[in-house]
């Protein structure tokens, strides 16, 4: 492929699948509140939002983020601060801030981006720094973009906002596996989560006044919402499964969702869909999205900047964690934890992070390996 052209195998499911997020987000309507207006029409304009922002992206270059990493992460911060200190609660969480005739502007999902750039220069100067680290040298890199993960982990849990936390902590996984540190680390690492959370899930089933008392209610009821999910009960899993489940191989039709359940242009997305489209309309779906994540690992594999290796193990790390875990949620296989189904579900910040994201895999899809100085 010519670095100069656009990878259109990355373009073209994107463009799909913004079509099918607007078709079916306006599927959704009726069982929108109306005071939140045509949610269809600005999703529509949120995408053109996003693609001008991937214009202006191509045209800054990846190089324009790496060299203000640092400046980004700290705003990114600064945002998550101004949050806890002066944004208006919205169902108990303090996530957004509210734009009058705008909307609202969710600073985790940028965040999550901030922390990937960050990251991946941390990385790529590790790298060019040892040749050959020594473990004391790894510690200290793993416990410095540990830190870099865990500042904004805490800020944005204490809105409370558990979904995006969770992607943080992937997106630093997924980076910090391909940077070239040693396995030991990962086993370390696991033992020391499963020891932790095996204590904490002791008190939470077994020791319930002394777990509220350490962690505090809020905590014990997100758990506790975690931990449900299996029993297979409340109104917006039984009716998700029952409009899927009585969609059949084409689906009720477009814009033909019989059953109400809360959030459908949002965490339920997925649900709309398949009861419009039935079981065919998933698999073509499916394919859509496993041709885009095939086609970004296969970008990664190509002989691109460390730079963008890395970034790119975040980028997929985060698209397909996403995507298992709303679409597992919605089918009733895995916890509902409020995770938007990327490109398709309703959001102007969430889209509009994956839109830079797009911008920065297109930036590095047209050009050849070369070393990068910040």
């Amino acid at each position: 492929m010519d670095s100069n052209k656009i990878n259109y195998k990355i373009l073209i499911p994107i463009i799909l699948l913004s079509i099918i997020s607007i078709l079916t987000i306006y599927s959704a309507l009726k069982y929108t509140s109306s005071s939140l207006g045509n949610l269809a029409l600005k999703q529509t304009f949120w995408y053109i939002i996003g693609w001008i922002l991937v214009i202006v992206l191509l045209k800054l270059k990846n190089e324009y983020l790496y060299r203000n990493s640092w400046i980004l992460y700290i705003i990114g911060n600064l945002s998550l601060v101004g949050l806890l200190l002066f944004a208006k609660p919205i169902n108990n969480s303090r996530c957004w801030f509210v734009i009058p005739g705008i909307g609202s502007i969710q600073p985790s999902e940028f965040m999550k981006i901030f922390i990937m750039i960050t990251l991946a220069t941390m990385i790529h100067d590790f790298r060019m720094k040892y040749d050959n680290p020594s473990i004391k040298d790894e510690f200290k890199f793993i416990i410095n973009t540990l830190l870099v993960v865990l500042i904004p982990s805490i800020l944005t849990f204490l809105q409370p906002d558990t979904g995006s936390v969770v992607i943080y902590l992937i997106i630093y996984i997924s980076m910090l596996f391909i940077s070239g540190i040693r396995f030991r680390w990962f086993l370390v690492g696991g033992i020391i989560l499963i020891i932790l959370f095996s204590g904490i899930l002791g008190l939470y089933f077994f020791k319930e006044n002394i777990f509220i008392k350490i962690f505090g209610s809020s905590i014990y009821y997100r758990l506790d919402r975690i931990f449900n999910w299996s029993v297979g009960s409340g109104l917006q899993l039984e009716n998700a499964l029952a409009a899927i489940g009585s969609a059949g191989l084409f689906g009720h039709g477009f814009n033909n969702t019989p059953i109400y359940f809360p959030e459908a242009s949002t965490d339920f997305i997925f649900a709309v869909f398949a009861s419009n489209f039935g079981l065919v309309g998933v698999i073509l779906l499916l394919i859509i999205i496993a041709f885009l994540d095939i086609n970004i690992i296969i970008l990664a594999q190509r002989k691109i900047n460390d730079t963008d290796k890395y970034i790119i193990s975040g980028i997929i790390g985060m698209l397909i964690f996403q995507q298992i875990q709303n679409i597992g949620m919605t089918i009733g296989l895995l916890p509902i934890m409020g995770i938007t189904l990327p490109f398709i579900s309703y959001g102007g910040s969430s889209l509009l992070s994956y839109m830079l994201l797009v911008g920065i895999i297109l930036n590095i899809s047209k050009k050849k390996k070369r070393t990068y100085k910040y």
